[in-house]
C-alpha cells in the first residue's frame, strides 16, 4: 500500500489529570518539540479510560489512540485505577486484532508531572509509528465502509464485552510483563475465542447482510474471513433464526 504523501497521523489522547496531563503541560512550557497530532482529552485518572472511548476515537476519524497514565505504584487514587488501564489496553488490542485493524493504533504510556521530554518523546515515537502504518483503515486494506461495519459490530457486542471482562477476565498483577503474558496466554486466547471472537464475527455478518443479501463467497471476502469460519457462524445464525439462506439467489439474508 502507497501511503499518502501528505499524510499526517490523527491521534485522540487520553492523559491522566495527575501526571501524563501535567507532563503534557511542562512539554509545552519546556518548549519541547513534538508533532501536533496529538489532540488530548484530561480525564481525572487513566482508570476511566473505556473500551467505548476507543472505538469512538477510530470511528470519528483518528487514526490511533494515546492513552496516558501515571507510572505503576504512583497513582493518585486508592483503587489504582492505571492497573485497569492496562486492561483495557490489551482487551482493546485484541478485539481491533479480531476485526483486522492492527492493534499498535492504540498505545498506553506512563508519564510522570516532571517526564514532559518524555512526552515529547513518546508522541513523536507513536506518530511516527502511525505514519508508517498508514491511514485507518487504508493502512490496513479496509475501505472506509467496511472499516465503519468492523468498527459498529464491535461496537454492539460492547456490553457483553464488558460483561465478560468484569466476570472472567478482569486481573491484577505488579507490571505490563505480566499483562502481555496472561492476555497472550493459550487460556486467555481460548475463553477470548469462546465469549467473545464467536459473537463479534457474527455482529460482522449479521451487519453486512443488513445492507443486502450476500453469499458465503461475498461474506468471507468482504469480511477478509475464512470461508470456513464465516460458513460455521451462518450455520450458528440459521440456527438462531437470526439469518436464513435464499434457495432461489444461493443467498444468505437476514431473517
Amino acid at each position: 500500500m502507497a501511503i499518502p504523501e501528505n499524510f499526517r497521523p490523527k491521534i485522540l489522547g487520553f492523559l491522566c489529570n495527575w501526571c501524563s496531563y501535567a507532563g503534557a503541560d511542562l512539554c509545552g512550557t519546556s518548549r519541547y518539540q513534538y508533532p501536533p497530532s496529538l489532540r488530548i482529552i484530561r480525564m481525572m485518572c487513566s482508570g476511566r479510560m473505556d473500551l467505548d472511548f476507543v472505538l469512538r476515537a477510530l470511528s470519528n476519524g483518528n487514526d490511533g489512540v494515546f492513552i496516558g497514565g501515571c507510572w505503576l505504584g504512583e497513582c493518585h487514587y486508592v483503587t489504582e485505577g492505571n492497573y485497569d488501564a492496562l486492561s483495557v489496553l490489551h482487551l482493546a488490542k485484541k478485539l481491533l486484532a479480531k476485526v483486522g485493524i492492527n492493534p499498535a493504533r492504540i498505545r498506553l504510556e506512563w508519564v510522570s508531572a516532571s517526564q514532559g521530554n518524555r512526552f515529547a518523546e513518546v508522541v513523536t515515537e507513536f506518530t511516527n509509528e502511525l505514519t508508517t502504518l498508514g491511514p485507518l483503515g487504508e493502512g490496513e486494506g479496509i475501505d472506509p465502509a467496511t472499516l465503519k461495519l468492523k468498527l459498529d459490530a464491535v461496537a454492539r457486542l460492547l456490553p457483553y464485552i464488558k460483561l465478560v471482562e468484569r466476570e472472567k477476565i478482569r486481573v491484577r498483577f505488579e507490571n505490563k510483563e505480566e499483562y502481555a503474558e496472561f492476555f497472550d496466554s493459550p487460556a486467555l486466547n481460548a475463553l477470548f475465542d469462546t465469549t467473545i471472537a464467536d459473537k463479534l464475527a457474527i455482529s460482522q455478518i449479521l451487519g453486512l447482510l443488513h445492507e443486502r443479501q450476500r453469499s458465503t463467497r461475498e461474506i468471507a471476502d468482504t469480511l477478509n474471513m475464512p470461508i470456513s469460519e464465516v460458513t460455521e457462524r451462518l450455520k450458528d445464525s440459521s440456527r438462531q433464526k437470526l439469518v436464513r439462506f435464499d434457495e432461489a439467489e444461493k443467498c444468505y439474508a437476514l431473517a
